[in-house]
């Protein structure tokens, strides 16, 4: 699934290619794509039509983009395969292509919604008083945004009694962060993914903080990374970042620190990749 890197560099393109463009017309071409716009497919496409685009917003995972005259937003979630792509408007529909917004201007451009598994989706929602659509108001600030707070982030990692890979994929304590890049992070700080929380003091915790950023902006320079054809930007361009990824999907391959072989364990669902000599278990999880 998309993290913060990847919907970034989607926002990025949407700002770019959509903000103060008017919605001319919008098409629903599955209703699975606006499930979460609970009044259905009509009603999404009629709260759009005729309103003009502001600049995207994002928040962690979820992007969004306001509708400049209301006080309302389209809100985004990739889902596993979905992609916002900016296409000519002459060019053949994807095959999976489940939304089209066309724009009232000269442009030749228009903005599709594909998604190949349909886990993905575009719902209108109000906004909270900060702007935020209310859906997602609940959810934390995410590391690059510059009102994140590191000393309430510090303290709530003190007090929560869990592992501190769990506490990065918290979405409610820090949002953004997910099973590539909190690997990433670990990696470069020398720290086992069930290290508890409760034994990180305020420095260890802002080198792992300071870390999550650094892999970010990283991977935001490449791109974000793409390990298929599903991931891409508004171009439908992919990233790389893959190419420099550290820890994740490195099993058995040599740590680029020590050279000892990476290894990989089943966690929550997912696996957590790791270095045993560079980043030793707590002795509980040993």
């Amino acid at each position: 699934m998309p993290e913060l890197p990847e919907v970034e560099v989607v926002r990025r393109g949407l700002e770019r290619w959509v903000t103060g463009r008017t919605v001319a017309a919008t098409e629903v071409l599955h209703p699975r794509a606006v499930r979460r716009h609970l009044a259905g497919g009509e009603d999404f496409a009629a709260r759009l039509t005729g309103h003009t685009i502001g600049a995207a917003r994002r928040r962690g995972k979820y992007l969004w983009l306001p509708l400049a005259d209301t006080d309302a937003s389209v809100l985004g979630h990739l889902g596993m395969s979905g992609q916002l792509l900016v296409q000519p408007g002459s060019a053949p529909d994807e095959k999976h292509l489940r939304v089209r917004i066309r724009f009232a201007d000269d442009l030749a451009t228009e903005l599709r919604f594909v998604d190949q598994r349909t886990f993905g989706g575009l719902s209108v929602h109000d906004n909270a008083p900060d702007g935020v659509p209310d859906v997602i108001a609940h959810i934390a600030r995410d590391p690059l945004d510059p009102e994140f707070d590191d000393a309430a982030f510090f303290a709530a990692l003190r007090s929560r009694r869990t592992t501190v890979k769990r506490a990065l994929l918290d979405q409610s304590l820090i949002s953004g962060v997910g099973n590539i890049y909190a690997d990433e992070a670990l990696w470069r700080a020398k720290l086992h993914y069930e290290r508890p929380t409760a034994t990180l003091g305020t420095p260890r915790a802002a080198e792992l903080l300071g870390h999550a950023r650094d892999v970010m902006n990283a991977a935001l320079d490449a791109g974000g990374t793409s390990f298929d054809a599903l991931y891409v930007n508004v171009n439908g361009q992919s990233g790389y970042f893959d190419r420099s990824l550290d820890a994740y999907g490195r099993e058995d391959e040599p740590c680029r620190r020590c050279g000892t072989p990476m290894r990989r364990r089943p966690w929550m669902n997912r696996s957590s990749y790791f270095c045993p000599r560079c980043q030793p278990a707590p002795r509980a999880a040993s």
